[in-house]
Protein backbone atom coordinates (compact mmCIF):
# COMPACT_ATOMS: atom_id res chain seq x y z
CA UNK A 1 0.00 0.00 0.00
CA UNK A 2 1.26 3.38 -0.50
CA UNK A 3 3.38 4.88 2.13
CA UNK A 4 2.34 8.57 1.19
CA UNK A 5 -1.57 7.22 0.99
CA UNK A 6 -2.90 8.46 -2.36
CA UNK A 7 -4.51 6.88 -5.08
CA UNK A 8 -5.14 7.23 -8.99
CA UNK A 9 -9.27 7.71 -9.69
CA UNK A 10 -10.46 6.50 -12.59
CA UNK A 11 -13.78 7.20 -14.57
CA UNK A 12 -14.42 3.44 -15.97
CA UNK A 13 -11.15 3.59 -18.33
CA UNK A 14 -10.18 7.25 -17.95
CA UNK A 15 -7.73 8.44 -15.25
CA UNK A 16 -9.59 10.96 -13.68
CA UNK A 17 -7.09 12.43 -10.92
CA UNK A 18 -5.45 12.26 -7.55
CA UNK A 19 -6.73 11.59 -4.18
CA UNK A 20 -4.55 11.98 -1.55
CA UNK A 21 -4.16 12.47 2.12
CA UNK A 22 -2.91 14.81 4.40
CA UNK A 23 -1.79 15.92 7.94
CA UNK A 24 -5.05 16.63 10.31
CA UNK A 25 -7.89 14.10 8.50
CA UNK A 26 -7.35 16.39 5.62
CA UNK A 27 -8.20 15.00 1.90
CA UNK A 28 -7.90 16.47 -1.35
CA UNK A 29 -9.20 14.79 -4.66
CA UNK A 30 -7.34 16.78 -7.96
CA UNK A 31 -8.75 16.56 -11.58
CA UNK A 32 -6.51 15.78 -13.75
CA UNK A 33 -6.04 18.41 -16.23
CA UNK A 34 -6.43 16.13 -19.20
CA UNK A 35 -9.61 14.89 -17.72
CA UNK A 36 -11.21 18.65 -16.98
CA UNK A 37 -10.45 18.98 -20.82
CA UNK A 38 -12.72 16.01 -22.27
CA UNK A 39 -16.11 15.54 -22.30
CA UNK A 40 -16.18 13.07 -19.77
CA UNK A 41 -18.62 13.71 -17.00
CA UNK A 42 -17.40 14.90 -13.02
CA UNK A 43 -17.42 11.67 -10.98
CA UNK A 44 -19.25 12.72 -8.70
CA UNK A 45 -22.24 15.32 -8.14
CA UNK A 46 -20.28 17.26 -5.16
CA UNK A 47 -17.07 17.16 -7.10
CA UNK A 48 -17.47 19.36 -9.93
CA UNK A 49 -15.30 19.59 -12.78
CA UNK A 50 -15.95 23.82 -12.26
CA UNK A 51 -12.78 23.07 -9.44
CA UNK A 52 -9.69 21.61 -10.40
CA UNK A 53 -9.20 21.10 -6.57
CA UNK A 54 -11.62 19.91 -4.14
CA UNK A 55 -10.77 19.98 -0.45
CA UNK A 56 -12.19 18.17 2.70
CA UNK A 57 -11.09 19.25 6.17
CA UNK A 58 -12.96 16.53 8.04
CA UNK A 59 -11.70 13.10 6.59
CA UNK A 60 -12.52 11.28 3.08
CA UNK A 61 -14.95 13.26 1.08
CA UNK A 62 -18.49 11.77 1.37
CA UNK A 63 -18.43 10.57 -2.40
CA UNK A 64 -15.35 8.49 -1.62
CA UNK A 65 -16.49 7.90 2.35
CA UNK A 66 -19.67 5.23 0.79
CA UNK A 67 -17.51 3.77 -1.96
CA UNK A 68 -16.26 2.25 1.33
CA UNK A 69 -16.82 -1.54 2.37
CA UNK A 70 -19.25 -1.90 5.33
CA UNK A 71 -20.06 -4.61 8.25
CA UNK A 72 -18.74 -8.32 7.87
CA UNK A 73 -17.14 -7.32 4.42
CA UNK A 74 -15.67 -4.35 5.94
CA UNK A 75 -13.94 -6.30 9.46
CA UNK A 76 -13.35 -9.42 7.00
CA UNK A 77 -11.23 -7.00 4.58
CA UNK A 78 -9.22 -5.38 7.80
CA UNK A 79 -8.22 -8.66 9.07
CA UNK A 80 -7.29 -9.49 5.48
CA UNK A 81 -4.33 -6.10 5.60
CA UNK A 82 -3.30 -7.82 8.91
CA UNK A 83 -4.78 -5.36 10.78
CA UNK A 84 -7.07 -5.03 13.87
CA UNK A 85 -7.79 -1.59 12.33
CA UNK A 86 -7.08 0.70 9.26
CA UNK A 87 -8.54 3.63 8.03
CA UNK A 88 -11.41 4.09 5.39
CA UNK A 89 -8.60 5.42 3.21
CA UNK A 90 -6.39 2.79 3.16
CA UNK A 91 -9.67 0.12 3.08
CA UNK A 92 -10.11 1.66 -0.74
CA UNK A 93 -6.92 1.97 -1.42
CA UNK A 94 -6.76 -1.75 -0.84
CA UNK A 95 -10.33 -2.49 -2.50
CA UNK A 96 -11.27 0.09 -4.61
CA UNK A 97 -10.95 -1.63 -7.97
CA UNK A 98 -14.66 -2.70 -8.32
CA UNK A 99 -16.91 -0.30 -6.26
CA UNK A 100 -20.03 1.20 -6.56
CA UNK A 101 -20.60 2.67 -10.03
CA UNK A 102 -18.24 3.89 -12.54
CA UNK A 103 -15.23 5.40 -10.64
CA UNK A 104 -12.59 3.68 -8.95
CA UNK A 105 -9.23 3.99 -7.31
CA UNK A 106 -5.75 2.25 -8.04
CA UNK A 107 -3.47 2.30 -5.34
CA UNK A 108 -0.03 2.67 -7.22
CA UNK A 109 2.10 1.00 -4.45
CA UNK A 110 -0.21 -2.15 -3.48
CA UNK A 111 1.18 -3.55 -0.51
CA UNK A 112 1.24 -7.52 -0.38
CA UNK A 113 -0.86 -9.09 1.49
CA UNK A 114 1.22 -11.75 3.65
CA UNK A 115 0.10 -11.60 7.53
CA UNK A 116 -3.65 -12.17 7.01
CA UNK A 117 -5.55 -12.61 10.08
CA UNK A 118 -8.40 -14.15 8.17
CA UNK A 119 -9.68 -17.57 8.74
CA UNK A 120 -8.12 -19.32 5.74
CA UNK A 121 -10.29 -22.17 6.65
CA UNK A 122 -13.70 -20.56 5.77
CA UNK A 123 -14.02 -20.21 1.72
CA UNK A 124 -15.97 -17.17 2.51
CA UNK A 125 -13.38 -15.73 3.67
CA UNK A 126 -10.90 -16.62 1.35
CA UNK A 127 -13.21 -15.21 -1.16
CA UNK A 128 -12.30 -11.93 -0.25
CA UNK A 129 -7.98 -12.78 -0.35
CA UNK A 130 -9.07 -13.01 -3.69
CA UNK A 131 -11.00 -9.74 -4.46
CA UNK A 132 -10.93 -6.27 -4.82
CA UNK A 133 -14.21 -5.12 -4.31
CA UNK A 134 -15.85 -2.75 -2.07
CA UNK A 135 -19.44 -3.13 -1.33
CA UNK A 136 -21.85 -1.01 1.27
CA UNK A 137 -24.32 -3.41 3.82
CA UNK A 138 -24.00 -4.88 7.00
CA UNK A 139 -24.40 -8.25 5.83
CA UNK A 140 -22.09 -10.92 4.47
CA UNK A 141 -21.49 -10.52 0.67
CA UNK A 142 -18.97 -11.04 -2.34
CA UNK A 143 -18.88 -9.49 -5.83
CA UNK A 144 -18.81 -12.51 -7.84
CA UNK A 145 -19.13 -12.56 -12.11
CA UNK A 146 -21.19 -15.01 -14.15
CA UNK A 147 -19.68 -17.54 -16.34
CA UNK A 148 -21.93 -19.58 -18.43
CA UNK A 149 -24.29 -19.83 -15.70
CA UNK A 150 -21.94 -20.44 -12.69
CA UNK A 151 -21.12 -17.52 -10.42
CA UNK A 152 -17.32 -17.46 -9.01
CA UNK A 153 -16.01 -15.05 -6.43
CA UNK A 154 -14.80 -12.20 -8.65
CA UNK A 155 -10.31 -12.43 -8.47
CA UNK A 156 -7.95 -9.64 -9.09
CA UNK A 157 -9.20 -7.65 -11.76
CA UNK A 158 -12.33 -9.39 -12.21
CA UNK A 159 -15.17 -6.50 -12.98
CA UNK A 160 -18.20 -8.39 -10.85
CA UNK A 161 -21.46 -9.19 -12.61
CA UNK A 162 -23.21 -9.68 -9.52
CA UNK A 163 -23.59 -9.27 -5.81
CA UNK A 164 -23.97 -12.38 -3.82
CA UNK A 165 -25.49 -11.80 -0.54
CA UNK A 166 -24.98 -14.74 2.46
CA UNK A 167 -27.41 -15.71 5.39
CA UNK A 168 -26.77 -13.82 8.58
CA UNK A 169 -25.42 -15.00 11.88
CA UNK A 170 -28.02 -13.50 13.58
CA UNK A 171 -30.75 -14.08 10.67
CA UNK A 172 -30.65 -17.22 8.93
CA UNK A 173 -33.18 -16.22 6.70
CA UNK A 174 -32.75 -12.72 5.47
CA UNK A 175 -31.63 -14.01 1.89
CA UNK A 176 -34.77 -15.30 1.34
CA UNK A 177 -36.77 -12.15 3.05
CA UNK A 178 -35.23 -10.08 0.59
CA UNK A 179 -36.10 -12.49 -2.07
CA UNK A 180 -39.11 -12.62 -1.46
CA UNK A 181 -39.72 -8.89 0.19
CA UNK A 182 -38.42 -7.68 -3.76
CA UNK A 183 -40.68 -10.12 -5.34
CA UNK A 184 -43.74 -8.69 -3.49
CA UNK A 185 -42.53 -4.72 -4.03
CA UNK A 186 -42.36 -5.89 -7.59
CA UNK A 187 -45.32 -6.93 -8.10
CA UNK A 188 -47.02 -4.09 -6.38
CA UNK A 189 -45.29 -1.38 -8.42
CA UNK A 190 -45.24 -3.42 -11.67
CA UNK A 191 -44.17 -0.39 -13.67
CA UNK A 192 -41.23 0.29 -11.65
CA UNK A 193 -37.43 -1.10 -11.94
CA UNK A 194 -36.50 -3.18 -9.27
CA UNK A 195 -33.39 -5.48 -9.21
CA UNK A 196 -32.55 -8.92 -11.07
CA UNK A 197 -32.35 -11.89 -8.33
CA UNK A 198 -32.58 -15.38 -7.19
CA UNK A 199 -31.11 -18.00 -5.08
CA UNK A 200 -28.58 -19.81 -6.13
CA UNK A 201 -24.80 -21.03 -4.91
CA UNK A 202 -21.45 -19.30 -5.39
CA UNK A 203 -18.62 -21.78 -7.00
CA UNK A 204 -16.49 -23.48 -3.71
CA UNK A 205 -18.97 -21.75 -0.67
CA UNK A 206 -21.58 -24.43 0.25
CA UNK A 207 -24.03 -21.72 1.36
CA UNK A 208 -27.44 -20.48 -0.03
CA UNK A 209 -26.91 -16.97 -1.62
CA UNK A 210 -29.19 -13.98 -3.15
CA UNK A 211 -27.43 -13.71 -6.39
CA UNK A 212 -28.62 -9.81 -7.07
CA UNK A 213 -27.80 -8.78 -10.56
CA UNK A 214 -25.77 -5.59 -10.97
CA UNK A 215 -27.86 -2.86 -12.57
CA UNK A 216 -24.34 -0.80 -12.65
CA UNK A 217 -22.38 -3.29 -14.89
CA UNK A 218 -23.28 -3.80 -18.40
CA UNK A 219 -21.43 -6.00 -21.55
CA UNK A 220 -19.28 -3.25 -21.87
CA UNK A 221 -18.46 -1.83 -18.54
CA UNK A 222 -19.48 -0.01 -15.84
CA UNK A 223 -22.50 2.62 -15.33
CA UNK A 224 -22.49 5.62 -12.98
CA UNK A 225 -24.59 6.20 -10.23
CA UNK A 226 -24.40 7.55 -6.37
CA UNK A 227 -26.47 6.61 -3.33
CA UNK A 228 -28.44 9.33 -2.07
CA UNK A 229 -26.07 9.49 1.07
CA UNK A 230 -23.52 10.86 -1.95
CA UNK A 231 -25.85 13.16 -3.56
CA UNK A 232 -26.84 15.05 -0.16
CA UNK A 233 -22.73 15.05 0.85
CA UNK A 234 -23.45 12.67 3.99
CA UNK A 235 -20.70 10.36 5.12
CA UNK A 236 -21.65 6.58 5.66
CA UNK A 237 -21.95 6.66 9.01
CA UNK A 238 -24.32 9.29 9.16
CA UNK A 239 -26.94 7.38 6.28
CA UNK A 240 -29.66 7.54 8.95
CA UNK A 241 -29.40 11.00 9.46
CA UNK A 242 -32.04 13.12 8.31
CA UNK A 243 -35.98 12.76 6.31
CA UNK A 244 -37.39 11.09 3.26
CA UNK A 245 -38.46 14.35 2.18
CA UNK A 246 -34.48 15.67 2.06
CA UNK A 247 -34.46 12.82 -1.23
CA UNK A 248 -37.42 14.85 -2.25
CA UNK A 249 -36.44 18.15 -2.36
CA UNK A 250 -32.77 17.38 -4.04
CA UNK A 251 -35.36 15.38 -7.21
CA UNK A 252 -37.12 18.60 -6.89
CA UNK A 253 -34.46 21.30 -6.80
CA UNK A 254 -32.37 19.94 -9.59
CA UNK A 255 -32.78 20.94 -12.86
CA UNK A 256 -31.52 17.57 -14.05
CA UNK A 257 -34.53 15.79 -12.49
CA UNK A 258 -38.05 14.71 -13.79
CA UNK A 259 -40.92 15.09 -11.37
CA UNK A 260 -41.62 11.68 -12.10
CA UNK A 261 -38.58 10.84 -10.37
CA UNK A 262 -40.13 12.26 -6.93
CA UNK A 263 -43.39 10.40 -7.57
CA UNK A 264 -41.46 6.98 -7.31
CA UNK A 265 -39.31 7.66 -4.52
CA UNK A 266 -42.75 8.24 -2.75
CA UNK A 267 -44.50 4.90 -4.23
CA UNK A 268 -40.99 2.91 -3.26
CA UNK A 269 -40.96 4.27 0.32
CA UNK A 270 -44.76 3.57 0.76
CA UNK A 271 -44.90 0.25 -0.38
CA UNK A 272 -41.78 -0.84 1.59
CA UNK A 273 -43.27 0.48 4.53
CA UNK A 274 -46.44 -1.54 3.60
CA UNK A 275 -43.51 -4.08 3.11
CA UNK A 276 -42.06 -3.79 6.61
CA UNK A 277 -39.23 -2.53 5.61
CA UNK A 278 -38.17 -0.40 8.71
CA UNK A 279 -34.31 0.29 7.13
CA UNK A 280 -35.04 2.14 4.03
CA UNK A 281 -31.98 4.60 4.78
CA UNK A 282 -30.16 6.95 2.48
CA UNK A 283 -28.07 4.36 0.71
CA UNK A 284 -30.61 2.66 -0.12
CA UNK A 285 -31.59 5.00 -3.10
CA UNK A 286 -29.85 5.85 -5.58
CA UNK A 287 -29.55 7.28 -9.01
CA UNK A 288 -28.00 7.40 -12.53
CA UNK A 289 -25.83 9.62 -14.14
CA UNK A 290 -27.14 9.73 -17.33
CA UNK A 291 -27.06 12.31 -20.50
CA UNK A 292 -30.73 13.25 -19.90
CA UNK A 293 -29.56 13.95 -16.18
CA UNK A 294 -30.11 12.14 -12.32
CA UNK A 295 -32.68 9.20 -12.91
CA UNK A 296 -33.54 6.72 -10.14
CA UNK A 297 -31.62 3.41 -10.74
CA UNK A 298 -33.72 0.11 -10.02
CA UNK A 299 -35.26 -0.82 -6.85
CA UNK A 300 -32.67 -2.66 -4.46
CA UNK A 301 -32.37 -3.77 -0.91
CA UNK A 302 -36.14 -4.46 -0.18
CA UNK A 303 -36.42 -6.52 3.16
CA UNK A 304 -38.96 -6.73 5.82
CA UNK A 305 -36.66 -5.61 8.59
CA UNK A 306 -39.40 -5.42 11.21
CA UNK A 307 -39.43 -9.32 11.21
CA UNK A 308 -36.18 -8.49 13.18
CA UNK A 309 -35.04 -5.99 15.82
CA UNK A 310 -35.21 -2.92 13.46
CA UNK A 311 -39.14 -1.81 14.83
CA UNK A 312 -38.55 1.78 14.15
CA UNK A 313 -38.62 3.76 10.45
CA UNK A 314 -35.34 4.74 9.40
CA UNK A 315 -35.69 8.33 8.57
CA UNK A 316 -38.18 10.70 9.59
CA UNK A 317 -41.78 11.14 8.40
CA UNK A 318 -43.51 14.67 8.66
CA UNK A 319 -41.56 15.36 11.70
CA UNK A 320 -41.72 12.45 13.60
CA UNK A 321 -38.28 10.75 14.15
CA UNK A 322 -37.54 7.17 15.51
CA UNK A 323 -41.31 5.94 14.52
CA UNK A 324 -42.46 2.70 15.48
CA UNK A 325 -43.46 1.21 12.37
CA UNK A 326 -47.10 -0.10 14.53
CA UNK A 327 -47.57 3.60 15.35
CA UNK A 328 -47.50 4.59 11.62
CA UNK A 329 -50.70 6.43 10.83
CA UNK A 330 -52.55 7.19 7.68
CA UNK A 331 -51.76 10.61 8.47
CA UNK A 332 -48.22 10.06 8.23
CA UNK A 333 -48.25 8.97 4.64
CA UNK A 334 -50.01 11.56 3.71
CA UNK A 335 -48.40 14.39 5.15
CA UNK A 336 -45.05 12.89 3.83
CA UNK A 337 -46.89 12.99 0.52
CA UNK A 338 -47.44 17.00 1.02
CA UNK A 339 -43.91 17.21 1.85
CA UNK A 340 -42.95 15.83 -1.88
CA UNK A 341 -45.02 18.01 -3.07
CA UNK A 342 -48.12 15.72 -4.48
CA UNK A 343 -51.70 16.41 -4.81
CA UNK A 344 -54.21 14.34 -2.81
CA UNK A 345 -55.31 12.66 -6.33
CA UNK A 346 -52.19 11.94 -7.18
CA UNK A 347 -51.67 10.07 -3.73
CA UNK A 348 -55.44 8.50 -3.95
CA UNK A 349 -54.29 6.92 -7.41
CA UNK A 350 -51.08 5.46 -5.93
CA UNK A 351 -53.22 3.92 -3.19
CA UNK A 352 -55.49 2.52 -5.96
CA UNK A 353 -53.13 0.87 -7.70
CA UNK A 354 -51.00 -0.68 -4.56
CA UNK A 355 -54.45 -1.88 -3.88
CA UNK A 356 -54.93 -3.55 -6.39
CA UNK A 357 -52.18 -5.46 -7.02
CA UNK A 358 -51.88 -6.67 -3.35
CA UNK A 359 -53.30 -10.25 -4.15
CA UNK A 360 -50.64 -9.82 -6.95
CA UNK A 361 -48.31 -9.17 -4.21
CA UNK A 362 -49.43 -12.04 -2.09
CA UNK A 363 -49.39 -14.27 -4.43
CA UNK A 364 -45.86 -13.62 -5.85
CA UNK A 365 -45.05 -14.19 -2.48
CA UNK A 366 -46.89 -17.70 -1.92
CA UNK A 367 -45.37 -19.18 -5.12
CA UNK A 368 -42.31 -18.61 -4.93
CA UNK A 369 -40.09 -21.48 -5.04
CA UNK A 370 -37.41 -20.39 -2.27
CA UNK A 371 -38.08 -19.31 0.87
CA UNK A 372 -39.85 -21.69 3.74
CA UNK A 373 -43.69 -21.42 4.82
CA UNK A 374 -43.46 -19.99 8.13
CA UNK A 375 -41.59 -16.79 6.16
CA UNK A 376 -43.98 -16.59 3.09
CA UNK A 377 -46.71 -16.33 6.01
CA UNK A 378 -45.03 -13.66 8.07
CA UNK A 379 -44.40 -11.73 4.83
CA UNK A 380 -48.14 -11.82 3.89
CA UNK A 381 -49.86 -11.55 7.34
CA UNK A 382 -46.97 -8.41 8.04
CA UNK A 383 -48.40 -7.02 4.74
CA UNK A 384 -52.30 -7.64 5.74
CA UNK A 385 -51.58 -6.04 8.80
CA UNK A 386 -50.54 -2.90 7.54
CA UNK A 387 -52.81 -2.46 4.96
CA UNK A 388 -55.91 -2.63 7.21
CA UNK A 389 -54.04 -0.36 10.04
CA UNK A 390 -53.01 2.04 8.14
CA UNK A 391 -53.04 2.51 4.15
CA UNK A 392 -56.82 1.62 4.05
CA UNK A 393 -57.20 4.49 5.73
CA UNK A 394 -55.88 7.01 3.31
CA UNK A 395 -58.28 7.55 1.54
CA UNK A 396 -60.47 8.71 4.50
CA UNK A 397 -57.43 10.84 5.71
CA UNK A 398 -57.54 12.89 2.45
CA UNK A 399 -61.32 13.55 2.54
CA UNK A 400 -60.75 14.97 5.68
CA UNK A 401 -57.80 17.04 4.77
CA UNK A 402 -60.01 17.97 1.22
CA UNK A 403 -62.69 19.27 3.71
Amino acid sequence: MANLLWGKIFYSDSYAGILREEPGDRFIFEYDESYLNSNQPAIAYSLSKNKKIHISQVGLHSFFDNLVAEGWLEHAQTRLLGKRQVSRFELLLAFGFDCAGAVSILDPEPERLTNTLLNLSDPLEMAVLASRASLSGVQPKLAVKEINGTCYPATVGDLSTHIAKFPSSEHNDLIFNEYLTSLASKALLPEDSVVELTIGTVKGITEPALIIKRFDRTSTGRLHFEEFNQLLERKSIAKYDGTYSDMSKFILESKSCLPVENYKLYARILVGLLLGNTDMHFKNFAMFHTQAGLRLTPSYDQVAATLYKYKTVALGIAGSQQLLLTNLKAKNLVLLAGEFHLSTSIIDMLIQQIHKNINTAKGAIATAPFGEQVLKDQLIQLMETRWNGTFALIGKTLLKKQS
